[in-house]
């Protein structure tokens, strides 16, 4: 049977994936239909219309070059990513890392994908894979239950999933700044993040607080998929991180280390961080703590934090069910699927975790997908970068048992010849940039190369 090939392209779900894919794909010439569900039909996450919207989290991450997070963006800024600099432009303080202003983030990548001539944006839900024509499935995690299903049917692979949650957001007018301080650590760079100071007994009563405060139950979300994995290591919900030990919060997201009290001149016991929210600067969300708490219970502790009493709420964390295929038994490393070349996956529905590995593989889908449509060799990023060993992981990894995964180094093949370790991310990021400037000039040919 001859594959009807033509454009325009379908994608579906706006997230960062599916935007991305929309923007690359109309730099070089082609068309796209860019279905989005929302706002017709919502989600348990997302609290807007627009596209792109950041759910768990305002930052993307580190953007220093000897992180991963800074390597793979300079891996996207290499392969002139479109949302990279959408994200700059509505940056807000947050150290060495890139967070957003996520209204205003979502907001400008909706209008540039509204305002692209080549690019139709469709508010509707595809309860079904259309049966011609190539096609990227972007729809995330939260992918509806009628389209999971129909790709369980075309697939023929059971679905993975773990329950995943978000940060309350608070009012910073209601957080007391005599006692709560702006502060980096060990005072490197602009003091971006407010810090709530913890005492031994303070903290030691935060713990045995979160371990004993009342929580939504798992019954709930396990009757809505009794083979979901509870959590995902990298997104564990604060009580139980908790649970796991009195240390496991003080050596995790509240490590004082390098910030200094200024009514001590000390570094605290133990230190809750905020991170700015908005361009404004009127909302914080506290990092590190996505919780399952209930929301009585979430204001009650949070209150009784120093600096906290009077805390106000734009929004409190909750917990939703994330869905992602079992990918190496379906995916390619062009994020193509096996059985169906004509469909391409992306986003966080492969196992690709992290905002920046999202937006890379919507990028890999889009650049792939026009190469099959011009009937040129698809080809992955190399193995050397970080974007390329993403897109191996979700295509070869051991089918069982498949998890989730972000941009790490771990991922990255040995350096040849070994490097000590103190000098080892920095030679990682060097050979990466030099094996994906190789793989623009000889492996995108211009007929993909993006203008």
């Amino acid at each position: 049977m001859t594959m009807n090939l033509s454009p325009p392209v379908t994608i579906i779900g706006a997230g960062l994936a599916g935007s991305e894919a929309a923007l690359q794909l109309a730099k070089l010439g082609i068309s796209s239909v860019l279905y989005e569900m929302r706002p017709k039909q919502t989600t348990a996450a997302h609290e807007t219309h627009y596209c792109a919207e950041l759910v768990c989290s305002n930052s993307l991450g580190s953007m220093l070059p000897d992180r991963a997070g800074g390597v793979l963006m300079q891996e996207l800024e290499q392969l002139n990513c479109q949302l990279l600099p959408l994200a700059k432009q509505h940056a807000v303080p947050a150290g060495a890392a890139l967070a957003v202003d996520r209204i205003a983030f979502g907001k400008a990548v909706t209008e540039k994908l509204e305002q692209n001539s080549l690019i139709k944006l469709k508010r509707k839900e595809l309860t079904k894979i259309p049966e011609y024509g190539p096609v990227i499935i972007a729809t995330g995690p939260l992918t509806s239950d009628s389209l999971a299903e129909h790709i369980h049917k075309i697939s023929g692979e059971e679905h993975l999933a773990f329950f995943d949650a978000i940060a309350p957001v608070i009012l910073a007018e209601s957080i007391d700044k005599n006692v709560v301080f702006k502060a980096s650590r060990y005072d490197k760079g602009d003091a971006d993040y407010l810090n709530i100071p913890l005492s031994k007994p303070e903290y030691e009563d935060l713990v045995q607080g979160l371990i004993s405060a009342e929580k939504h139950p798992l019954k709930d979300f396990e009757e809505q998929d009794p083979k979901a994995k509870k959590f995902f290591e990298r997104c564990l919900p604060v009580e139980v991180l908790a649970s796991r030990g009195p240390e496991s919060l003080r050596f995790g997201p509240l490590r004082p280390v390098g910030l200094n009290d200024p009514r001590t001149n000390r570094w605290p016991y133990a230190a809750i961080q905020l991170r700015q929210e908005n361009t404004q600067g009127n909302l914080y969300n506290i990092v590190g703590f996505q919780t399952n708490l209930t929301y009585k219970a979430q204001k009650n502790l949070i209150r009784s934090l120093p600096g906290m009493e009077n805390a106000e709420f734009a929004r409190l964390g909750s917990m939703h069910r994330n869905t992602f295929l079992n990918s190496p038994q379906i995916l390619t490393a062009y994020m193509q699927m096996q059985k169906t070349p004509r469909l391409f996956f992306a986003g966080q529905i492969t196992g690709m975790e992290g905002y920046l590995g999202n937006i890379g593989s919507g990028l890999v889908a889009a650049q792939n997908i026009a190469k099959l449509l011009s009937a040129q060799p698809m080809s992955p990023p190399p193995r050397e970068t970080l974007l390329g060993s993403l897109c191996y992981h979700v295509s070869e990894s051991p089918a069982k048992p498949f998890q989730p995964m972000k941009a790490e180094f771990g991922l990255l093949p040995p350096l040849i010849p070994p490097v000590k370790k103190v000098l080892r991310r920095e030679a990682y990021a060097k050979r990466s940039y030099i094996k994906m400037k190789e793989f623009i000039e000889n492996t995108i040919t211009k007929n993909t190369q993006p203008s």
